[in-house]
């Protein structure tokens, strides 16, 4: 390890192994880190996303494909079922994942674009001079090291550390995290071509039910429960999620859990100051109504290499420069997909279960796989006026985008 490059990235998820492999084919000297001694383990995702999305960024391989799926289906608290075709389903509908082989070959593309890359290795603290971020401090193997770069870009996950030492506040709220528990099951009789969720305040409050198939009988079967509806008398999500599985399927056996949090709250206000950038889910780039956030931590991340690139061969890598090649870009583009889904979190979090029962009625029969998001709309607005009103501006974005695709 070298005491000096032009990009440190600290966290080699989809977010930092894209903004590294990004900004080392550009050229760059290029560093990344991660704290774990193995990429990508342990896992904690369903593992679902997008496959033409996908496809913009890797080229796919079979190795880290468990599932390949049709669609979603939906259960309302009644038990009555809304059908998706994958090609509407959402960013996390049409691929399952292998995450741990994932991460890893994204790492290892990183690598073969020319970048350094190094595990069991952890930043303990930013070096900061003149109001600018100079590089990290850094614990590898017992042995310490300063390491000075250009530009630092922190992908360390939620709440992120290299945020908070940058001078950024990255703290959640209840109300912004969903706390998550997830099983990885075998042995049980599950459909393996489509993903399920199941709403309700009876099986999972402010969130949802996960199944994810990984083929052979296997699945991730995992839940979100909003932070604001938990408490100290209350279930907690691993609780539900029992529950759940002892109903659906009392004879899966678990082969692997996890337990993490999910940010649900939009994005911060600030992603860069003076030599660094957050990406991913330290950005709090997931998508606030699923909490999926692969496919935006990879946009995310190559705006960011981009960036890196383009600010140091300026020579200026100060937080108005940062600003305007990687700020400005990712939330015209993320950033407004983001902040429209959020939009539409806060007002289904405040539907009832008799709400969600009538809005599930009003889609029964409905073939969506011919039918678009402003048709979508018009359907819930039928079975719920309210919602005309609430998600005013959603709609108006999509009829502003429908009219456009016309032109």
């Amino acid at each position: 390890m070298k005491n000096s490059y032009d990009v440190l990235v600290i966290g080699a998820g989809p977010a930092g192994s894209i903004a590294a492999k990004t900004a080392a084919e550009k050229g760059l000297d290029v560093l990344l880190i991660e704290k774990r001694q193995e990429i990508g383990d342990p896992v904690r995702c369903a593992e679902g996303v997008n496959k033409e999305y996908l496809k913009k960024h890797v080229e796919i391989d079979k190795q880290w494909i468990c599932a390949d799926l049709k669609g979603s289906r939906i259960y309302a608290p009644d038990g009555t079922k809304i059908e998706m075709a994958e090609e509407i389903a959402g960013g996390e509908v049409g691929y399952v994942l292998e995450r741990k082989v994932f991460d890893r070959a994204l790492a290892e593309h990183a690598a073969k674009a020319g970048a350094e890359v190094r595990v069991k290795t952890r930043a303990t603290g930013l070096i900061i001079e003149d109001d600018f971020v100079r590089g990290a401090r850094l614990m590898h193997l017992g042995k310490e090291y300063d390491v000075r770069a250009k530009i630092v870009i922190g992908a360390d996950g939620v709440e992120s550390k290299v945020g908070r030492w940058a001078g950024i506040d990255t703290s959640l709220k209840p109300v912004d995290i969903e706390t998550c528990s997830q099983y990885l099951v075998a042995g049980a009789d599950i459909n393996q071509e489509h993903c399920e969720f199941y709403i309700g305040s009876e099986i999972a409050p402010g969130g949802y039910i996960w199944i994810f198939p990984k083929g052979d009988g296997k699945a991730n079967i995992g839940i979100g429960i909003l932070g604001s509806k938990m408490g100290k008398f209350k279930p907690r999500p691993v609780d539900y999620l029992n529950a759940f599985l002892e109903k659906k399927f009392p004879d899966a056996s678990i082969v692997e859990m996890v337990f993490g949090g999910v940010p649900v709250s939009g994005s911060i206000a600030k992603t860069s100051t003076n030599g660094l950038m957050l990406v991913g889910d330290a950005a709090r780039q997931s998508d606030p109504i699923t909490g999926g956030g692969i496919l935006n931590a990879m946009d995310a991340g190559k705006i960011a290499g981009e960036a890196a690139y383009a600010a140091i061969s300026a020579e200026d890598v100060s937080l108005e420069k940062l600003g305007e090649v990687y700020e400005k870009p990712w939330r015209a583009t993320t950033g407004h997909a983001i902040d429209l889904s959020l939009i539409v979190k806060n007002c289904f979090i405040n539907l009832t279960d008799e709400d969600l029962n009538s809005l599930a009625h009003s889609l029964e029969g409905i073939k969506f796989e011919r039918m678009s998001l402003l048709d979508l709309l018009h359907a819930l607005f039928k079975a719920n006026k309210k919602l005309l009103w609430d998600l005013r501006v959603l709609f108006k974005d999509v009829a502003k985008e429908v009219v456009k695709s016309k032109m």
